[in-house]
């Protein structure tokens, strides 16, 4: 069934629950190492459309998964905006040319896609090519994340700056999040159009903040993306990490499915808005470093707690990490297919 994370994406009937992961293209996989060795560095990577594509594909040819995700970064829109972006070894993230003023806020350019990332365009029409009807899950990252990261600088332990930017001086910081929700719109439109089947923002940094700031800074705007995108009829998910006490808010944003951290527990999730959305979710990625046995039974965990029922999608609660062995991504993969089958036979009688 070739349609079955779209399905359960619109709480529709699947044979099987689906399966795929955050970050499933990445360092774990020997053959990702070697691409990204060819190509020279991590973002060379990302801007070349046939070796995105190439890595892209990679997970669906070792595993079997019910979508890809197209390979890149959500750090490209500030990269494109001319903050400079690099990826260091053993630190992460880091911009070249961080906002420090109100002044750079008020000169920073709005991105054209087509012109500044038209390669991930190009990189997901290439996949397209190759998928064989498998679903492709294109993505960005909130306005509230990007705007962390570009504060900042790069990643962080407690986000100081930015938090006190939005503090200090709301207008400046408001007016930085609406350039980012334009961008943001324009470039998942463009992944759309360029064949995208699904699309998901990516909240990482929405936990941090208190309830009314998250609704204000980050909530908000990623329901004006949503409803922009809302036309184009595409199913969309939205992932806040450390988002777990705000499910009802997030769940009225209207993102036909909403993605889950590993400190949510996916029982109560569906109680509150299972109803309204599909969950997506939850395993804790640190769970697929230890032993087949105790990845069989934190999954089936997960899938007896969310039960009888369609509208879910098994996944990580965030990104495979590097030093996971790539054995026991095929031993959940296939474990979650043949056990999730016994729950939708019961479902359908």
């Amino acid at each position: 069934m070739k349609d079955r994370f779209l399905r359960a994406l619109k709480k529709q009937p699947v044979d099987k629950t689906p399966i795929w992961l955050m970050r499933q293209a990445g360092r774990y996989l020997p053959e990702y190492r070697a691409t990204r060795e060819k190509a020279g560095n991590f973002l060379a990577l990302c801007k070349t459309p046939e070796l995105a594509c190439e890595v892209t594909l990679q997970p669906l040819r070792r595993y079997d998964l019910d979508a890809a995700i197209i390979f890149s970064d959500i750090l490209t829109i500030p990269d494109a905006m001319g903050l400079e972006l690099s990826l260091v070894e053993n630190v992460g993230p880091v911009f070249n040319n961080p906002i420090k003023n109100t002044h750079q806020i008020k000169q920073l350019d709005i991105v054209d896609p087509s012109d500044d990332l038209g390669y991930v365009a190009k990189a997901i029409k290439l996949v397209k090519k190759e998928l064989n009807d498998t679903p492709l899950i294109g993505f960005a990252g909130s306005p509230w994340t990007l705007a962390a990261y570009m504060v900042e600088g790069g990643s962080s332990r407690d986000f100081a700056k930015v938090k006190k930017l939005s503090y200090n001086d709301p207008d400046s910081m408001h007016l930085l999040l609406q350039k980012l929700t334009v961008a943001v719109t324009s470039y998942l439109k463009m992944q759309i159009q360029a064949g995208a089947d699904a699309v998901m923002l990516f909240d990482t940094w929405g936990g941090l903040l208190s309830q009314s700031d998250y609704v204000s800074l980050s909530l908000n705007y990623m329901e004006k993306i949503l409803l922009s995108l809302e036309p184009l009829g595409i199913p969309t998910i939205v992932f806040t990490k450390g988002g777990g006490m705000w499910l009802e808010k997030i769940s009225r944003i209207g993102s036909t499915g909403i993605g889950l951290d590993w400190m949510t527990d996916i029982k109560v999730a569906k109680q509150i808005i299972g109803h309204k959305v599909a969950l997506q979710g939850n395993l804790d990625p640190t769970i697929m470093l230890t032993t087949k046995a105790i990845i069989e039974k934190e999954a089936k965990n997960i899938l007896d707690s969310y039960g009888i029922g369609n509208g879910h999608i098994f996944n990580l609660g965030h990104g495979i990490t590097p030093d996971v062995p790539p054995e026991n991504v095929k031993y959940l993969v296939d474990f979650v297919h043949s056990y999730s089958q016994q729950l939708h036979a019961q479902s359908s009688i």
